[in-house]
């Protein structure tokens, strides 16, 4: 459902730092998601080539029942996460796995939108157990094959994660998820800003 306003005419810089929205997936009571975007977050704050906006998934009190003619409460709320995803180049998820897949308010998210995810790149860092959120990840790479993104190869994935990080929210033992880090936004950044620049040059349409 395309709720998104026309974008802007004018093209931005080759030079211009990514714009990345960073989706936290997971509103459960209690969640970790703060320690895994926060971690994440801050490999982010020093790269003068990215630029974050982090939607969170428990602010955004999106309708639950799809509709062609939401209300006007609802429009207003679902233009507010709609411009926010328009504006991105790219998208990070950051998601739990629940049941061997992903939250129910990430797909709510998803499928409230079309245009705004099109012919962008979106990267995956996961959370859980044993299985470190992966099916979830691979759950996710379906459906946003289908709305026309470009799926990074590269995730970061913490297994249990509950016993990897202090109490402050740091990782114990950082080398391996912090060159992950890297490799994901590298990739990111070079398909974001190759996408970016080839859609200048002509529009995505389908």
């Amino acid at each position: 459902m395309d709720l998104t306003t026309a974008p802007s005419s004018t093209a931005p810089s080759s030079t211009a730092p990514l714009n990345v929205a960073v989706i936290v997936a997971s509103n459960r009571e209690g969640r970790f998601a703060p320690v895994i975007s926060g971690w994440f977050l801050s490999h982010t704050a020093d790269r003068s080539d990215i630029e974050t906006d982090v939607i969170d998934v428990a602010d955004l009190d999106l309708p639950v029942a799809l509709s062609f003619r939401p209300d006007a409460d609802a429009q207003t709320r679902l233009a507010a996460v709609a411009s926010r995803l328009a504006a991105a180049d790219a998208f990070v998820v950051v998601t739990p796995e629940y049941n061997h897949s992903y939250p129910a308010p990430l797909k709510n998210l998803i499928d409230w939108h079309r245009d705004e995810w099109q012919a962008k790149p979106v990267a995956f860092v996961s959370y859980g157990g044993v299985s470190g959120g992966l099916r979830a990840v691979e759950h996710l790479r379906q459906v946003f094959a289908e709305l026309h993104t470009v799926g990074i190869r590269e995730t970061v994935s913490f297994h249990n994660a509950g016993a990897l990080f202090d109490d402050e929210g740091r990782h114990q033992d950082p080398a391996g998820c912090d060159a992950a880090a890297k490799v994901l936004l590298d990739q990111l950044v070079w398909w974001g800003q190759a996408m970016r620049a080839a859609k200048a040059v002509r529009p995505y349409g389908v």
